[in-house]
Order: C-alpha cells, then structure tokens, then sequence
C-alpha cells in the first residue's frame, strides 16, 4: 500500500507546483544545522532521529525532527533540536529560527508564518 504524501501546493499561470513535507523538512534540517551551537535534532516524541527509521509510526507524526503544519497559505514549522553545552538557548532558537524561515522561504516561495523552536536537551560534545 502506498503512503500518502502531503503536498504544499502553489497554484502558478500555467499549472501548479507541488513540495512534498519531505522536502521542506529537508530544507529546514539542512538550514538548521548550519546554526552554530545546536548540536542534533530530535524526534517531537523525545527520543533520538534515529528512532524514527526503526518505528515507523512516530516518522509519520514527525519527519527528522520537524512537524510541518500547511493549513492556509502559510507554513508553521516545529523543530526540535539538541544544543551544545555553553551556548545560550535563546539565541541559538533566535538563529534557528531565522535561518530555518529565510532557507524555507527562499527555496520554496512558501510563506513562513511560524517557527517554532523546542530544545529537548544539552549535549556537552
């Protein structure tokens, strides 16, 4: 039986373009790690990323540490990440939020109405 995909939709003159969530999480885990002091993702049930390849119940509740909500015309984003020891939680957040927004934005041309950062732990790596 095949999955179901849920797809952001952009109406456009000669047709439409669909984004698959995959792709969006994607882009947002890719933007993620590139702020400096979070230190991994998490899966929102509060274990590891690597839980989500061996159950695959909780991969459908959250994509690599991402929830994606696509009511309306803009996109609500959940990410929830680790961060180094030593660095400050809110700024970290503040940065992810920003470069999570702009990359999502920028490479879909899909509004981001919220990011919404939840820090699950402190690494001391």
């Amino acid at each position: 039986m095949a999955e179901s995909k849920e797809y952001m939709t952009l109406p456009e003159e000669n047709g439409s373009i669909n984004i698959a969530e995959e792709v969006i999480a994607a882009i947002a885990v890719g933007a993620v790690r590139e702020v400096e002091g979070v230190s991994g993702m998490m899966t929102t049930l509060g274990g590891s990323v690597s839980d989500l390849v061996t159950n695959r119940k909780n991969a459908q509740k959250s994509i690599r540490g991402v929830k994606i909500d696509m009511t309306g015309a803009a996109l609500t984003l959940d990410l929830f990440l680790t961060v180094q020891y030593g660095h400050p939680i809110p700024e970290v957040a503040k940065n992810a939020q920003t470069a999570v927004s702009s990359s999502v934005e920028a490479m879909t041309g899909c509004a981001v109405e919220a990011v919404n950062i939840h820090v699950g732990g402190v690494t001391l790596n």
